[in-house]
């Protein structure tokens, strides 16, 4: 068996059950990728503009709506969003933090052409970007072909040589970079009329990399996975790189053999346009990658992302439009939060643990590094002290997020992981504690200094003739700061 099919039957076999069939009669088809990034793209505005081609993109496969970080982690700038989307990692991770690139560590964390590159040299690979250090600096050496087009020929240069690659050469991974859109929004801003000008251009350009595709002759042989993103948002007035909601915005518009036509999900992140790319080509994953993203063809919703549709609107905050569900406090099935310690009075929206989205929570107060929360997806936990006490308050922030009972098997270790982010001040403590049973909770982990955002591990030693587990996350605080919890799973190999 070739290297090429054995990567095939990885990728098949790591799909969930649901997309396994659909997944496996693709395999009979040649994979390729095309990504399409969209320079300084709003979501909203591609909505509001004449967009046919993108609407139609849409309506074939999935829109993700998605946002990222802010300083300190990193401005809301074109390279690191760029990098994030390319190599699959976070600012933290591949070092950009400006469109100098300097420290940038690519050589640990490369971009995805360069990954296809080295796991099967056989495969054909093309970059062609409008803002040349994507091409220049990003794509590595190893890409079979990069171009940078030249400035007088901006997106019309670019668009030509994707049409003409698609069309009549052979290649497997195609990544291409339109600008103009970037371009209207420094100029003019997001909600000028230009802007939407630039979005009908783009997608009209878009249009045409997809008529390419589909009218080449092995077309019929194919299977194409076509994703089109964004690095970056747009304010009102023009400009982007603070910490705004619409400088934060991005988005991922996805068509595969295993996205459901028309549908809308909330737990895509940028990192995961360069997983689902490799993956669609069957090349597998390596956990010493240390990748963030994850195959949008495997999606892992957790117990949270359930009560996406239980959301609320606000109630005592101010700063968070009334317009934006994203916050509740009733758990999901099975779980619970014990707040007979808490405090009374305070902000409603953060008495005890709350059940909340990146949207919402960021928007309660701006520059606190609550945007640096980047690898909670979707619907998560959130111990916040510090909004809490924006209104007068008698006692302290004392609350316990406590889980299902896991079956577990005694005498065998388990493994209990969960996402986590958490920022530390004065007496403030947060507890991950264990019970076997219901017996007594024991501690296994404790927080008492920042921890940056990231997935925790925790090995346990069951104890004999132990039937269940439960897992009980404790925040102590005053007006301190606050703790993020997301992803929980405890299993047994």
């Amino acid at each position: 068996m070739s290297r090429r099919s054995l990567l095939l039957s990885a990728a098949v076999l790591a799909a969930g059950a649901g997309p396994l069939a659909a997944t496996a009669r693709a395999a009979a088809k040649r994979p390729k990728v095309l990504v399409i990034g969209l320079d300084g793209a709003l979501l909203t505005r591609v909505k509001d503009a004449d967009a046919p081609h993108l609407e139609a993109l849409m309506a074939a496969g999935l829109t993700a709506p998605s946002s990222i970080y802010a300083n300190p982690l990193a401005p809301t700038m074109s390279g690191p969003g760029w990098s994030t989307l390319v190599t699959g990692v976070w600012p933290d991770k591949h070092n950009v933090r400006d469109n100098a690139f300097t420290g940038h560590r690519f050589d640990r964390y490369p971009d995805f052409l360069t990954r296809i590159e080295t796991a099967d040299p056989s495969l054909s690979t093309y970059a062609v970007s409008s803002w040349a250090p994507l091409t220049d600096t990003v794509f590595s050496a190893k890409v079979d072909t990069r171009v940078s087009t030249p400035g007088a020929e901006y997106d019309t240069g670019t668009t030509s040589r994707a049409v003409a690659r698609l069309g009549s050469g052979d290649p497997d991974a195609v990544f291409v970079q339109l600008d103009n859109i970037d371009h209207a929004g420094h100029d003019h801003g997001a909600a000028s009329s230009q802007y939407l000008d630039a979005i009908r251009g783009a997608d009209a350009q878009v249009g045409q990399m997809v008529a390419a595709v589909k009218s080449r002759p092995s077309h019929a042989a194919e299977d194409w996975m076509i994703m089109v993103t964004a690095d970056h948002g747009h304010t009102d007035a023009g400009g982007h790189g603070g910490s705004t909601l619409p400088e934060r915005q991005t988005f991922l518009i996805a068509t595969g053999p295993t996205l459901v036509p028309g549908s809308v999900r909330h737990d895509v992140k940028m990192p995961d346009v360069a997983a689902s790319a490799l993956a669609h080509l069957g090349i597998a994953i390596d956990p010493a990658w240390d990748l963030d993203g994850r195959p949008v063809q495997q999606p892992r919703p957790d117990d949270f992302d359930a009560l996406r549709g239980k959301l609320t609107a606000r109630t005592d905050e101010t700063g968070i439009p009334a317009a934006v569900l994203g916050h509740t406090h009733t758990p999901p099935p099975g779980w619970s939060v014990d707040n007979s310690a808490m405090g009374t009075g305070g902000v409603a929206e953060w008495r005890g643990w709350s059940f909340t989205t990146d949207e919402f929570w960021t928007a309660a107060q701006r520059d606190q590094q609550r945007e640096s929360n980047i690898r909670a997806r979707d619907v998560f936990a959130v111990a916040d002290g510090d909004e809490w006490h924006d209104k007068p308050v008698t006692g302290t922030f004392d609350s316990t997020l406590v889980s299902p009972a896991y079956p577990v098997t005694g005498d065998r270790t388990a493994t209990l992981t969960y996402t986590t982010y958490y920022r530390q001040d004065g007496a403030q403590k947060g507890e991950v504690l264990v019970s076997y049973d219901d017996a007594a909770p024991v501690p296994v982990r404790t927080y008492t200094a920042d921890v940056p955002s990231r997935t925790e591990t925790v090995t346990l030693r069951v104890p004999a003739g132990a039937r269940t587990a439960r897992v009980r996350f404790r925040c102590t605080a005053g007006n301190n700061w606050y703790w993020v919890i997301d992803g929980v799973r405890l299993a047994q190999s």
